[in-house]
């Protein structure tokens, strides 16, 4: 196989990129990695530089690309270019403005609520959590201005910011629902219900077991 893609099935950034290769039908191998074993620890700090999955190898181009968003640009562009990548600047700067807003803003702050409760003294997890929700509130309703104008997608058509939205808002709609948010809320409907991103959360699932909150996770993810 031409195309490896190291990562791991419960990984959200994983999912964003399995996402990006399955909406563009981009044949690939799957290479799970598992952290806590000593052997892929080394094998990914020698294809990243911060030691981090996912990673994608080119074999026949003798290339490794790390990196999310770089990985969804560069599957693009083998594609052919212009499915997930807008052409025209103006547009493919907004669509990178939202996809960093997944990434920092609301994957950040759910990342924060489980390294808290994964690697904090119990002590310091209720302080953690409450300032991490605090920031998931100030980009729920960041989220829920941008989807007022009746768009179905948060950047033109479905592309490299929806890539990023499935994984985050799922993990942290686990931790800090967005249900107060409507508009949100259907976004989020719409974005499960594409056959790419229903495809990787059902992979996922038998994973969910290692999820720290497994038992908040919606029924019908389950």
């Amino acid at each position: 196989m031409t195309l490896i893609l190291y990562g791991h099935p419960l990984s959200s950034f994983t999912h964003k990129v399995l996402v990006a290769m399955y909406e563009l039908a981009t044949p690939f191998e799957f290479r799970r990695l598992d952290p806590s074993q000593a052997a892929d620890r080394e094998l990914i700090a020698g294809l990243t530089p911060m030691g981090k999955f996912p990673a994608l190898r080119d074999e026949a181009a003798g290339v490794t690309v790390a990196e999310t968003s770089v990985i969804v640009g560069y599957l693009d562009a083998r594609a052919g270019g212009g499915r997930l990548m807008p052409r025209d600047p103006a547009a493919l700067r907004e669509a990178q403005v939202w996809d960093r807003v997944f990434d920092m803003h609301v994957q950040g702050p759910m990342q924060s609520i489980v390294d808290a409760r994964l690697f904090m003294d119990p002590s310091a997890e209720p302080g953690v959590t409450a300032y991490a929700r605090g920031q998931l509130d100030r980009v729920y309703a960041a989220l829920e201005r941008r989807l007022g104008d009746g768009r179905n997608w948060i950047a033109g058509d479905f592309g490299l910011a929806d890539c990023a939205g499935l994984p985050a808002l799922f993990y942290a709609g686990i931790l800090h629902p967005f249900a107060a948010h409507p508009r949100l809320s259907a976004y989020f409907d719409r974005l499960v219900a594409r056959p790419s991103a229903a495809r990787v959360l059902a992979e996922a699932r038998p994973s969910f077991d290692l999820f720290p909150f497994r038992d908040m996770i919606p029924a019908r993810f389950r």
